[in-house]
């Protein structure tokens, strides 16, 4: 099967969240199964062209109102993915990924899924299934289902949308869509009002199949509290709509190999665990204390990861005589609680205001706990990671959290989960966790299921293989 795969962000070209994890990883995994699949991400300027060397594959103009837009088509291939850069005017020659509002994204956006789409032709390499990937490439969905439709070359090509978080649509894209030649049609007023001009609504409606990245997330999506104002037209097509659990790529991450941290270890090792344990603390500037739990947050600091209850609960955490380490940034606001809570707890937490995917390594390595509050979590890649290195996770019980950790408190458990958004809630599973903790047999019976759990892309990949095939049946 041939699938084009459209995304913003892809490791190990340009990362800014989740999204480059899944769309770096799935592509191979379905290769690994047969299927001949082509990445196309944007070209931005702040990729490393001179690492990756890649060789112009095409020229071609997007139709534009205001006159044609030369796109331009580089190829390059990482672990062997033949992966495809868009050009043009609208995408940043400069560091930015995302802009600073929908009049400078939209443009970007929409000019790229249309070069993503018009590349394969140009190529003459015909997709059996397009795959979009959230807002951002859901312009290509809803251009395969309108005009599309119309069109010799692409009649018969099948499209999967899938959802990687609702609150980002792109609202407001309305007049570039008709600038572009994909304009919002009288089968936008299926959506509510508010939405008819956001491609993700717009791919949503459109799309032949839809997804999002764990089974418990593609069931709260139906419903008003976590439906983002969507949920009606989710439910109306909730016949094909999946939620298929995101992996992550278990060679990178990867406690056996050690890389980027100080002592190699395995779920048959554990005790070559504490030497990165003691590496963290010193590097935290927090006491070599083995036997005091050590509780870390890895995340941006964002309201959708709940850390506004966290920050009560970790200052009750460190009143009681534990640990607590965060790396991250992000909402100014939650960036001075926690730098409030490393100045009134000296020698006890310890802040690093910044984005450090290399350190993150030797968090997950080292810490006993990640915190993970979340308000909501489409799936969530970081309690995967921490579950690989021994780092135990407390979590709310939601999306995709609720699909990947099981309750310490019920058989397999890997973990302590928590039901109610609340520092009461929080507090209470903590409390649970360093109980737990005291009983080393029984901490290392949780931390080595964890280590053993296959969060691997061989798992989902086959998954969205038969996605694609439904796609093609409604397709005919």
């Amino acid at each position: 099967m041939k699938v084009l795969f459209l995304a913003a962000e892809a490791e190990p070209f340009i990362k800014v969240g989740g999204l480059a994890d899944v769309a770096g990883s799935l592509p191979a995994a379905l290769r690994a199964l047969g299927h001949d699949v082509r990445l196309v991400i944007p070209g931005y300027g702040a990729l490393d062209w001179a690492r990756w060397n890649p060789r112009r594959a095409a020229s071609f103009d997007i139709p534009y109102s205001w006159g044609p837009q030369r796109a331009e088509i580089w190829q390059t291939e990482s672990g062997g993915v033949p992966v495809f850069l868009v050009t043009g005017p609208p995408i940043p020659k400069d560091s930015r990924i995302y802009g600073g509002g929908i009049d400078e994204d939209a443009p970007k956006f929409l000019f790229f899924s249309l070069a993503a789409l018009f590349s394969a032709q140009a190529l003459d390499w015909r997709p059996d299934v397009v795959h979009a990937n959230d807002w951002h490439t859901g312009t290509a969905a809803w251009w395969l289902a309108t005009a599309g439709r119309v069109n010799g070359y692409f009649r018969s090509v099948a499209s999967v949308f899938t959802i990687h978080n609702l609150l980002y649509r792109g609202e407001g894209s309305g007049r570039h869509l008709a600038d572009y030649g994909a304009p919002v049609l009288d089968a936008a007023r299926a959506l509510p009002d508010g939405f008819r001009d956001s491609p993700l609504a717009l791919a949503l409606l459109s799309a032949d199949m839809l997804s999002t990245v764990s089974p418990t997330y593609s069931r709260e999506i139906l419903t008003p509290y976590y439906g983002e104002g969507l949920d009606g037209i989710l439910r109306a097509r909730q016949d094909r709509l999946v939620g298929i659990l995101n992996g992550i790529a278990m060679d990178l991450w990867n406690p056996a190999g050690g890389e980027g941290i100080p002592s190699k270890f395995d779920a048959d090792a554990l005790e070559n665990r504490a030497p990165n344990k003691a590496a963290l603390q010193a590097q935290a500037g927090l006491p070599a204390e083995p036997r005091t739990p050590l509780l870390a947050v890895v995340s941006r600091l964002d309201p959708q990861k709940g850390l506004a209850i966290a920050v009560p609960a970790v200052r009750r955490w460190l009143a009681r005589g534990g640990q607590f380490f965060l790396l991250g940034t992000g909402q100014p606001g939650l960036q001075h609680e926690f730098a409030m809570i490393e100045r009134d707890h000296p020698g006890r937490a310890s802040v690093r205001l910044r984005f450090d995917p290399g350190f993150a390594r030797t968090v997950y390595a080292g810490a006993d706990m990640i915190l993970i509050p979340s308000r909501y979590e489409p799936c969530g890649l970081t309690q995967m990671i921490a579950m690989r290195y021994g780092a135990v996770p407390v979590a709310r019980r939601t999306g995709g959290l609720a699909d990947t950790i099981t309750d310490a408190g019920d058989p397999g458990g890997t973990g302590f989960l928590f039901d109610d958004f609340h520092p009461g809630a929080l507090g209470h599973a903590l409390d649970r966790a360093v109980s737990v903790y005291a009983q080393p047999a029984q901490w290392a019976e949780i931390q080595t299921r964890g280590m053993r759990r296959d969060f691997s892309w061989s798992r989902s990949a086959p998954r969205y293989v038969e996605l694609y095939e439904r796609a093609r049946a409604l397709r005919g």
